[in-house]
């Protein structure tokens, strides 16, 4: 699904694959109950873009069946097994024939779901495919993802002057991510957008763990600096260990074929 082959997402977040699994942070349950409540069936969700299957785990408590897909084999082996859920990596543009194979025929899945994800695929090339698949009628897709967090005063100053010298360095997608999601195209009738918040705790090793995996091309050209970090670790204003509320605001749309 990725939308740029010189610059695909599986080499992308397969580099810090453990890092991202390690620092960052889970969804919250209200949100796959709200999706649950949504589809009249329960039979079967893809989880597109899983990465290491924090979305997928919680879809599995609602539903029979989750196929959860992506083009990271790297993110997929740090995936948590379970009975009702498949992961299977998938070239970035899945030929009709694998679509079926893997996810399953046309107008078969209640629910499609794609986690702080969906903006580096190539949309035009995935929507359809949504469209074949989803249940006619009640079946849904779900695309949400999540902005910087809010830590405090000081931190916040830090991290908003370094997004503003790295954001030129991103791939063009992310500006969807920085829009959160309003200008994303979305060619389904609209249920409802998604406006929550993620709350979690954070050492600083995990907060800066969070920062280099925001883009792995960040990292590769050097502009997380010791002299940022100093700054970043001064501004945090506590030991190490010592952990911070993290307030990440939740975004995304739902609708339906």
């Amino acid at each position: 699904m990725d939308n740029d082959q010189e610059f695909p997402t599986a080499q992308l977040f397969g580099s810090v694959a453990k890092e991202y699994a390690r620092t960052r942070p889970g969804y919250p349950p209200q949100l796959f109950s709200l999706l649950s409540s949504l589809t009249p069936h329960h039979e079967l969700a893809w989880d597109v873009g899983t990465g290491n299957g924090q979305a997928a785990l919680q879809i599995a408590e609602h539903y029979k069946k989750v196929v959860a897909t992506d083009t990271s084999e790297q993110q997929l082996h740090l995936a948590q097994p379970r009975p009702n859920i498949t992961y299977a990596v998938t070239p970035p543009s899945i030929p009709e024939h694998l679509l079926n194979s893997i996810v399953g025929p046309d107008s078969s899945v209640d629910l499609v779901t794609v986690a702080t994800a969906v903006h580096w695929f190539d949309l035009d090339k995935f929507y359809p495919q949504v469209k074949r698949v989803l249940k006619k009628p009640g079946g849904v897709i779900a695309v949400w993802g999540y902005s910087k967090p809010s830590v405090n005063l000081a931190v916040d100053a830090v991290c908003e002057r370094f997004s503003e010298r790295v954001l030129p360095c991103h791939h063009p997608a992310i500006k969807w991510l920085v829009e959160k999601y309003e200008s994303l195209p979305f060619p389904f009738a609209e249920v409802q957008s998604i406006r929550m918040e993620i709350e979690e705790e954070k050492t600083f090793e995990q907060f800066l763990g969070l920062v280099k995996t925001s883009s792995s091309k960040v990292v590769r050209e050097g502009l997380l600096s010791e002299e940022f970090i100093r700054e970043l670790e001064a501004a945090w204003g506590a030991p190490r260990h010592v952990t911070r509320t993290l307030k990440f605001p939740l975004f995304g749309k739902i609708g339906k074929a």
